[in-house]
């Protein structure tokens, strides 16, 4: 039985983005956001979900280890190294890289560009395999489809090309590490800097390249509409996953006592009286609770904080409705939408709508635009129109993933 080989991945991080730059942000591409990971978080986890890497290590700027640090701070993976500094191209960057996994150097060695973070599994393993059944290269590259056409400085259309032949190179590339290694320093002792990829190295040397199946999806973000579009690719497949579209009601009723002002929906407002409860008896965040519970199918507040536990005496209602929301989060799934009606002759609700929205937004970290607050009155009939006390109703609109 052969041993497994060794397999370490260079992450090639230490570019610029100049094409991705603007007035506002000017950072490099590999640290920005995308959707609420870095670009190059995501790029990492994708590489380290392969179990047959053993080794990933990234080249990055030497000014970037600052940015670096606060864009992979999540990611634990042991077999994530240290990270060191690239050269003047990404030619050179990789030869530092190279040079680095020289004293315990791999059988075989994948390069991968930062800004790709769509990499699927399949494509490393096509890349794998073909290494190991002998290629002196494995290339993952996609057919062009697009008809092509050469141009003069004058946008004026020269000729139609052949595209029968062409292919759309992308990473990781493969190599033995040996072969690639004295590929980078056989081209540095020519002074030979102007390579674009690393299979273009080994052509040179007269070896050949296979190709392996790339992925349409593993583009090089570039520009800021790539950008964009990973943006709304994610957020479409983060939509598609949590299909399990539930509402749930909440309704609660709280008597007014002796006192100067009411919580309510996470805020205090002065009144002639204040609420009565066990908690603060904030009759809102009280109806917002029991609706995402009923989402759920996961009881109700009482049974979750019962009155008689005198630990939830006078408690703050926040907490209440935060860990509502964390029995979401628990369950893979996100918070769409909360609307609070507040049912009540006094104190007026319109002046602090704004505010009681800002606040529920917050508590539930949501944007302020899913957050809805509306207010009416009884029309002086029951025990809200005598001025008695207050009643809400909440509704709130969750996704999860679908259960087995």
């Amino acid at each position: 039985m052969q041993p497994t080989p060794k397999i370490a991945c260079i992450i090639v991080a230490a570019g610029r983005g100049s094409r991705m730059s603007t007035q506002d942000d000017s950072s490099p591409k590999q640290y920005r956001d995308l959707v609420g990971k870095s670009v190059l978080q995501r790029t990492l986890e994708a590489i380290l979900a392969s179990p047959q890497i053993s080794q990933v290590l990234p080249i990055i700027h030497a000014e970037d280890g600052e940015a670096y640090n606060c864009a992979v701070r999540t990611v634990t993976d042991s077999r994530l190294s240290a990270p060191i500094s690239g050269g003047a191209t990404r030619q050179a960057s990789v030869a530092c890289g190279l040079k680095a996994l020289e004293s315990d150097a791999p059988d075989f060695v994948l390069i991968h560009d930062a800004a790709r973070p769509f990499l699927s599994q399949a494509v490393i393993e096509g890349t794998i395999t073909a290494l190991q059944e002998g290629a002196q290269a494995a290339l993952p590259a996609v057919q062009v489809c697009d008809t092509l056409k050469r141009a003069d400085a004058n946008q004026q259309v020269l000729e139609t090309v052949d595209r029968s032949q062409l292919w759309a190179a992308q990473t990781p590339q493969g190599f033995p590490y040996r072969l690639i290694w004295e590929a980078h320093q056989a081209a540095r002792e020519q002074s030979l800097d102007s390579f674009t990829d690393d299979t273009a190295l080994i052509e040179w040397q007269g070896k050949s390249v296979r190709l392996t199946a790339g992925d349409p999806q593993n583009i090089k973000l570039t520009t800021l509409n790539d950008m964009k579009n990973a943006q709304d690719q994610i957020a479409m497949k983060q939509l598609a996953e949590l299909g399990d579209i539930r509402v749930g009601t909440g309704y609660d009723v709280h008597a007014f006592e002796e006192g100067d002002a009411v919580i309510l929906g996470g805020i205090s407002i002065a009144h002639t009286h204040k609420l009565k409860g066990h908690s603060d008896a904030d009759v809102g965040l009280h109806a917002l609770t029991d609706a995402i519970f009923g989402a759920l199918a996961d009881g109700d507040i009482g049974s979750h904080f019962p009155p008689s536990d005198m630990k939830w005496k006078g408690a703050a209602s926040d907490q209440f409705l935060k860990y509502a929301v964390e029995r979401v989060h628990k369950r893979g799934g996100m918070i769409a939408h909360l609307d609070l009606t507040v049912i009540c002759e006094s104190p007026k609700i319109g002046p602090h709508r704004e505010e009681m929205r800002k606040q529920i937004a917050e508590i539930c970290d949501l944007p302020v635009g899913r957050v809805a607050v509306k207010a009416t009155t009884s029309e002086k009939l029951g025990f809200t129109g005598r001025n008695e006390g207050i009643a809400a109703q909440g509704c709130a609109t969750i996704r999860l993933p679908f259960e087995n």
